[in-house]
């Protein structure tokens, strides 16, 4: 079989995504969703995504991380759906669609998306280190030496470790830019290595500096190996409210694949 597939990337954070309206895609097939995302013998992207139909919203948002395995919230997943429902004359500038974790708002300003993401409540705050669930789980660690860490190695010996169980954990390592900017780079479970931006991690890290003091602005910016980022929220009563993860989509090509 033939299929049309469509590649996005959000800052870096690349995708491939079909258009499963007539729900012709194999979604069991996890060998073939690996396949797909290898960057040497498939078409190659951090995750996979399909468009889906819906009852009430415009679309339904289906998310496989680069392994195949079904996958949490992701961000930038999510503004590239929203740029890709737009290509395909499903929205105009705004959008309401269900993800993993729920509904979702999104509007389209000028290049830029801005998709709302849940609302957070599970905050905890460590001793060397914070946890922060934005529709996927964070792990956040302050670093002096960003530039040069092996976010792999490091990365993986958290994602892993007896802190996260069997499920384990996204892991994010943080640098203060300024006074309300933060550089970040992030090891992703599913893809087992760096990525170069993750929208759920740089909003848990935009929350997790708010929260430890770090910074006293609800308009954060996030500076990620792909490019830029913003976070924005509002704080009402310990919950984290109106998150707004905003930054570019950008179309890369199209193609056909036999499958």
């Amino acid at each position: 079989m033939q299929l049309k597939f469509y590649k996005y990337h959000g800052t870096g954070n690349d995708f491939v995504i079909f258009d499963n309206r007539q729900a012709i895609f194999p979604k069991n097939d996890t060998k073939l969703i690996a396949f797909l995302c290898d960057r040497r013998f498939g078409i190659g992207g951090d995750g996979l995504m399909l468009l889906e139909t819906h009852d009430t919203y415009d679309f339904t948002m289906v998310y496989y991380n680069a392994d195949g395995s079904t996958s949490t919230m992701c961000g930038n997943g999510g503004r590239c759906l929203v740029a890709f429902a737009k290509k395909l004359g499903i929205i105009e500038q705004e959008a309401h669609f269900e993800a993993s974790d729920g509904y979702h708002y999104a509007k389209i300003e000028k290049d830029l998306i801005a998709l709302q993401m849940i609302d957070v409540t599970q905050i905890e705050l460590h001793d060397g280190y914070d946890f922060v669930y934005t529709g996927s789980p964070h792990h956040i660690q302050l670093v002096d030496n960003l530039e040069t860490i092996d976010v792999k190695t490091q990365g993986a010996q958290i994602r892993y470790s007896n802190l996260y169980g069997e499920t384990g954990s996204n892991v994010n390592f943080v640098k203060q830019d300024k006074i309300n900017s933060f550089k970040v780079r992030t090891y992703e479970r599913g893809v087992e290595d760096e990525t170069l931006s993750c929208g759920t991690g740089v909003t848990a890290v935009a929350i997790a500096m708010y929260e430890t003091g770090k910074t006293n602005s609800n308009q954060i910016q996030l500076h990620v190996p792909g490019g830029e980022l913003k976070v924005s929220f509002e704080k009402v009563d310990q919950i984290y409210k109106n998150v707004f993860l905003t930054g570019p989509a950008t179309f890369v090509f199209e193609g056909l694949i036999n499958i």
